[in-house]
């Protein structure tokens, strides 16, 4: 909100993300087309044990998908204090993400900005995704597994509805991306809930805390959602949040 207002571009696909501008490169956040890596230029870090500040550029990070050094490498060793951003005073608009597109032909936007972007994502997010201040979650569960084009094509032969998306240099031997949120709940898990420990009505990739459910709880449901997905399509999910 704070770019928007100041007509600065880059992180509007990014809007109603939860969390800290600190918290951002630590996994490489990223939603509906764009990731933190984009637009980020260096930051410092505290490191805990011997009190020093250090700067980290870009290539310092080893971004890739919601990765960073931050959350294996280095893992607990950093307190990240401060970052640093290039944005864009001439907007490059990213609308590849389909419900976006939708999203701004819905709201009737003649004319594309950033500002009616960020709105575009906040109402697709507000109406699939729960609110942490209202129900406890952590976001995406799980990472949107990668596969190579001919597993791709083996399994929308089994399974014709299959979402994907081609990544990498066409050129190169094209790897596919799978909805994970599809994957779970072809096996049945959206909207599931055992005690408080459940996935969410409206987006499978979630999974919430209605109220008192333990950390094991959480954690022994995803190792179930990871079984019956390599079950039923021979594709491994990985979580996406750091367990402590």
């Amino acid at each position: 909100m704070y770019c928007l207002d100041r007509d600065w571009a880059g992180v509007e696909n990014l809007s109603l993300i939860p969390g800290s501008v600190g918290a951002g490169p630590m996994q490489n956040i990223g939603a509906y087309g764009v990731e933190i890596r984009e637009v980020f230029c260096e930051l410092e870090a505290y490191h805990i044990r011997e009190r020093k500040v250090y700067t980290f550029s870009l290539n310092d990070c080893a971004f890739g998908y919601r990765e960073s050094v931050f959350k294996k490498k280095y893992r607990g060793e950093f307190v990240i204090l401060s970052v640093l951003f290039r944005l864009h005073k001439r907007p490059v608009f990213n609308t590849r993400y389909g419900a976006i597109r939708e999203e701004l032909d819905k709201m009737g936007v003649q004319e594309l900005s950033i500002r009616a972007i960020s709105q575009a994502v906040i109402n697709i997010r507000s109406s699939k995704l729960p609110d942490p201040a209202v129900v406890g979650n952590a976001g995406s569960f799980f990472k949107n597994p990668e596969v190579a084009g001919d597993v791709f094509a083996r399994l929308r032969e089994a399974f014709p509805a299959i979402v994907g998306y081609p990544v990498g240099d066409p050129a190169d031997s094209v790897k596919v991306k799978l909805a994970a949120g599809w994957l779970i709940e072809q096996c049945g898990w959206k909207g599931f809930r055992r005690g408080d420990a459940g996935c969410h009505a409206s987006q499978a990739l979630v999974l919430v805390n209605y109220g008192h459910a333990t950390g094991s709880e959480i954690y022994d449901l995803s190792t179930e959602i990871l079984q019956s997905v390599k079950a039923k399509f021979g594709v491994e999910l990985e979580r996406e949040v750091n367990i402590i």
